[in-house]
Parts: C-alpha cells; structure tokens; sequence
C-alpha cells in the first residue's frame, strides 16, 4: 500500500498543507490559473503533487511579485472565513493565511511570511496587543505592516494597539471597502 506522501494526485486540503494556505485559496488560485488542477468526474478538483511542489518551490519568489501575502489573525472563526472568501474572490492579487490564536500567529508570520496582518485584538491567552508588540520587536518582522481589527472599539484599546505598533485599529463589522483601499496601497 503506498503512503500519501507517494499519492500522485492531491484534494485542495492536501495541497494547501503543503502550501501553508488554506484550502479555499488553493481553490481560487486553480480558477484563476496560477495552480494547474484538474476536475475528476464528480467535479471535485485534484492536484498533481510534482505541480503542488513546483508551485511551492515557485511561490517563494513567483506569486509574490504580483501578490500580496495576508495573514488572518482571528480567533472567530466566521470572520476569519469571510474574509479569506472575500480576499480570494476579488479581481486583485491575494494570497491568504489565517491563525486561529496568537501562538499560531507567531509561527506563521515565520513561515507564511506575510506582507500584512489583518489582526483582531481579543483573543485568549496571547491577545493582539502582544503579538503585535512580538512582531514589531523582531527586526525580521517588523516591517509587517499590522491592522488590528476590534468588535470593541474605543479610545483607549486603539492608543495601545498604535502604540504597540499597528497602523491603524478598524471597527468590526469590517468596512470591507475601507479596507482594501489600504490592501492596495501596497499593490500600488
């Protein structure tokens, strides 16, 4: 019996493993012809692994050029979805990641290597105030720009988020318009 590491063919979750992306991003980038993908007959998609690893050899250098790396930092899982749907679905050049809490943050700020954080303030244990202090200290991460997104929004909780280093602090629900006029400002 062969292992899965031999599998020929992968589904949209076992290449976005290996991509470090999620699923629904290894979806839109096969719609939008960046990931070679072939539909089986009950129209599921697959990915030939030698494809997957070409891309992810690629990626480092490839996709980045015309694409912007977002990493989602939400502990909610519905914001976190309809953000990553609604990156994914725009005519613009994304590339998304999402950490449930802060821990996994810090681990994909190293390996996703993102160009922007959209990051919510209130999680448990690790909140967005220290991740965000965590990767403004690191000089290899603290070019990242960081926006921290608040279901509580108030003065106080926004002066200690800039202070500890995030561009600007958005109130949810999210003025989608609002922002991926900022998204694009690194586009430009």
């Amino acid at each position: 019996m062969a292992s899965n590491d031999n599998k020929p063919y992968l589904t949209p979750s076992e290449a976005a493993k290996i991509l470090m992306v999620s699923p629904i991003t290894v979806r839109a980038w096969a719609q939008k012809g960046l990931l070679a993908s072939e539909t089986t007959p009950g129209g599921h998609r697959r990915f030939l692994r030698e494809n997957v690893e070409q891309f992810a050899k690629q990626s480092k250098t490839a996709p980045q050029h015309d694409a912007l790396r977002v990493l989602i930092v939400d502990d909610d899982i519905q914001v976190a979805g309809f953000l990553i749907e609604w990156l994914t679905g725009l005519d613009q050049p994304f590339i998304v990641s999402t950490a449930a809490d802060g821990f996994e943050a810090g681990s994909k700020v190293h390996t996703f290597e993102p160009d922007i954080i959209l990051l919510d303030l209130m999680m448990p244990e690790l909140d967005g105030f220290a991740v965000c202090r965590q990767i403004k200290a690191d000089p290899d991460t603290s070019d990242i720009r960081v926006i921290a997104m608040t279901g509580h929004p108030n003065p106080e909780n926004e002066q200690r988020i800039l202070e500890a280093g995030a561009e600007l602090c958005i109130a949810k629900p999210l003025d989608t318009k609002f922002l991926l006029g900022l998204l694009k400002a690194d586009l430009l």
